[in-house]
């Protein structure tokens, strides 16, 4: 198999070609309304925010930083903008059960009209009711009350009164009430006078006053009866005092809101129940209680007035109270209370009859909130309750709201685990949110499509306020979204990503006195950045330089080779080499994977030395049993080893270790393996290539090293200017792999061959090396287990003449 050319600079970069930029700056170019490139997302979102069947929910799958949430709410803000403005919604008082306030619909912005002429009422009932009970006429009806009152009692004392002295008895006042006495002559008879009348005139005497008495209790008992029958009449005169007071008001509120019947008949049940209160509206110094005239106010919980469309809320902190509403609480005198006007709306209130964007991390983590936001969807209601009450938590008497119609349309952004994670383990979750609206990652690089991610660039940066790009930096943009995206052929669709690097290249074009981003200050930012963010790659670096990690770039070793791997840590990544090792030896077909014994290492990586043990066995032993015992090993790796990325550079250490071929060691090597020997594609090879190369630059300098990967990689390689000035003189090369073959003879420099027809390799070919090698291994565990059955044998013969 041939040996693949290195790779060219324009193979291993790709850059923008600036003619394919029609511009200078970005002043020129027109906002981009909607990204491209997402097309199906569009679609999916077009879909879900249109269709008016329940459980039609939106979902938007995507990465962390893609301007999910951005574009959504500015798709959904435009799509919005020509539907009908919803209904306001206000809670009034109810007067038949007053902690079960009533809820009204009213058309939009006629909310807050109603709600201030009922604050104009309440505010014209402080002053006119109390000047009615002040008036003229009313005093003087009072006043007529009082003395027909007096007259029915005066009349029958004076009636009693008469008696009495007809009788020569006198009715006389005390303080402890009335009290009769005999009289003569007009006059009192004094007690000494009166016990020298007669038996007779003393019986007669005393049978008149006891009847006189009788007569006077009646009187006296007739008075309550009085007193109460004035009440009655007072109650009525102030009825009929507030109706006729109130007939101007309310009859003008009826009049103007007599299409609206839910308005007219509460505005009935505010004038009946002012009448019912009347009094409580005489007291001079305070006038009515502020707990009744509250009665007669509107809690406004839905305000549309300013509403243009159909709403789109974002709530940011979606728990329960925030999403369905919650019943606020004040203290008094050391007491909590409350009443229909602390009930406040929560975000689902507000997007009612349009879009609730939320985000499906957050709400999941909210106690209780998810199942809330469920049952609300499910029952097509909004009922305000605390979680206390919801889950029987608390049993103290509260409000009680009538709950709301629902009809809003609810879109969760979030990661794509979370959605197949709640496809997956809740049942409600797909009959809720029916419709999947996919975030494209990345984006595809042609020639269509540079003006249009200038566009998007020069969006974002007037957008943020930033400087205006020139065509360099726009192309320098591009060039760095390929590496992002890492690949030739794509663009990043992470808005944020790009966002921060354009307002970090402002900065710097900021403080060099510049008036426009330059490709200099684009360059600048992506270094910083870079720079920022190195510090423990540094630390690995400087770990290789003073031998502590032990890396070769130069000359050749049995065993021993440079796998590529990459390091994550945070939002650092960055690639390292990884001397790799490998012993063989005569045994049973065994190839130990020591990160796998020593539990290092991860599934894949363990499929992937299974598979080079196969790969082995049917390639040098097809007809007969594989003799080997053989080990790999990661040098001094003390974490986690994962992947499948060096099972080609595992082949070639295993391979050399058998045939004791030196491998160079101013090559590294990463790549995939699959049974039959092909290199198959892996993740992160600039980040690897780059590790590689940085290792080499600061162990004496780039003179002929270089990096092996698979050629279904090469369309990812973007790598730095640093790798491709080297490549460029020739002191570094990038050679692309499609066959293990490949690998073979860079590392080895001796051809691999291709076995005839007969199977042999040709002679003075690696793998007939290897082949020879393996047939040796045989012979020898061919011979040790003769040698141990004919050893196993003369025991028994022995055993046998024992015996």
């Amino acid at each position: 198999m041939a040996v693949p050319a290195a790779l060219t600079e324009d193979q291993i970069y790709h850059r923008c070609p600036p003619e394919k930029l029609d511009f200078e700056t970005t002043e020129k170019l027109d906002d981009l309304e909607l990204p491209f490139g997402q097309d199906r997302m569009l679609r999916a979102l077009e879909f879900g925010a249109s269709m008016a069947a329940s459980g039609f929910n939106l979902f938007v799958l995507g990465p962390t930083g893609a301007g999910k949430h951005e574009l959504v709410k500015r798709f959904l803000a435009n799509h919005a903008a020509g539907k009908p403005v919803p209904s306001d919604w206000c809670h009034l008082f109810n007067f038949l059960q007053s902690d079960k306030p009533n809820a009204i619909e009213l058309p939009p912005g006629d909310g807050r009209t109603f709600r201030n002429d009922m604050n104009d009422l309440v505010s014209e009932l402080k002053t006119v009711i109390p000047a009615t009970f002040e008036s003229e006429e009313y005093q003087s009806r009072i006043q007529e009350l009082q003395e027909e009152v007096n007259r029915r009692q005066q009349k029958g004392l004076l009636v009693i009164q008469e008696e009495a002295n007809a009788n020569n008895i006198a009715m006389v006042s005390t303080p402890a009430g009335f009290s009769f006495a005999p009289m003569r002559n007009g006059e009192v008879i004094e007690p000494e006078k009166y016990e020298t009348l007669s038996d007779e005139e003393k019986e007669l005497v005393e049978a008149k006053v006891e009847d006189l008495q009788k007569k006077l209790q009646q009187a006296i008992q007739q008075v309550p009866r009085l007193r109460k029958e004035v009440r009655e009449r007072i109650h009525q005169l102030n009825e009929e005092m507030v109706q006729l007071t109130l007939g101007g008001p309310i009859g003008e509120l009826r009049e103007k809101w007599a299409h609206v019947p839910a308005v007219v008949a509460h505005l009935d049940s505010v004038r009946e129940d002012i009448v019912e209160h009347a009094e409580a509206f005489q007291d001079d110094e305070n006038g009515a209680p502020a707990g009744l005239l509250n009665r007669y106010r509107v809690n406004l919980l839905v305000d549309n007035a300013d509403t243009r469309g159909a709403p789109v809320v974002y709530e940011d902190l979606p728990n329960h109270q925030h999403l369905s509403g919650q019943i606020e609480h004040r203290a008094r005198q050391g007491n909590l209370y409350t009443d229909f006007t602390l009930i406040r709306a929560g975000s689902l209130h507000r997007a009612n009859g349009g879009y609730l964007i939320l985000d499906a991390r957050r709400i999941l983590t909210q106690p209780l909130a998810w199942e809330s936001l469920k049952r609300i969807l499910f029952s097509g209601e909004i009922r305000i309750e605390s979680l206390e009450r919801l889950y029987g938590l608390a049993t103290t008497v509260s409000q009680q709201p009538e709950p709301i119609p629902l009809n809003v349309k609810v879109v969760l952004l979030g990661e794509r685990m979370l959605y197949y994670l709640l496809s997956h383990y809740d049942p409600d979750f797909l009959d809720l949110f029916k419709v999947e609206a996919d975030f494209e990652d990345d984006l595809d690089r042609d020639d269509a499509s540079y003006m249009l991610y200038a566009r998007m660039i020069a969006t974002m940066a007037r957008a943020s306020g930033l400087k205006v790009l020139d065509k360099a930096a726009v192309a320098r943009m591009i060039e760095h979204a390929s590496r992002l995206a890492s690949d030739q052929k794509k663009l990043t669709a992470h808005d944020r990503v790009l966002k921060d690097l354009l307002a970090e290249a402002d900065h710097w074009a900021s403080q060099a006195g510049e008036g426009h981003i330059g490709v200099e200050y684009v360059q600048q930012a992506i270094d910083e950045r870079e720079y920022r963010a190195s510090r423990i790659r540094e630390r690995s670096l400087e770990q290789i330089r003073r031998g502590v990690m032990m890396i070769a770039t130069e000359g050749a070793q049995v065993g021993q080779v440079n796998g590529l791997s990459v390091l994550q840590i945070g939002a650092t990544r960055f690639g390292q080499p990884t001397r790799i090792t490998a012993t063989a030896r005569p045994g049973k077909g065994q190839v130990v994977d020591i990160e796998r014994e020593a539990k290092l290492g991860g599934p894949i990586h363990s499929k992937a030395v299974m598979i080079l043990s196969r790969f082995l066995a049917t390639r040098y032993a097809p007809m007969g049993e594989l003799s080997l015992s053989a080990s790999l090993a990661f040098e001094q790796s003390y974490g986690g080893v994962e992947g499948d990325s060096a099972s080609v550079a595992e082949t070639c250490v295993l391979l050399s270790s058998i045939t004791g071929v030196p491998l160079k060691q101013s090559l590294a090597v990463t790549g995939s393996m699959n049974q039959h020997g092909e290199v198959q594609a892996v993740g992160g090879v600039n980040e690897k290539i780059e590790g590689f190369f940085n290792v080499c630059a600061q162990s004496g300098g780039v003179d002929g090293q270089g990096a092996l990967l698979p050629a279904s990689n090469l369309k990812h390689l973007m790598l730095n200017e640093q790798v491709r000035e080297a490549v460029r003189e020739g002191r570094f090369s990038v050679y692309p792999l499609s066959h293990i073959d490949q690998a073979i003879e860079l590392m080895t420099g001796m051809e691999a061959g291709v076995p005839g027809t007969d199977g042999v390799y040709p002679e003075s070919t690696f793998n007939r090396l290897v082949a020879d090698r393996l047939a040796e291994f045989a012979d020898v565990s061919k011979k040790k287990d003769d040698d141990k059955a004919n050893s196993s044998g003369g025991n028994g013969g022995d055993n046998n003449r024992d015996d």
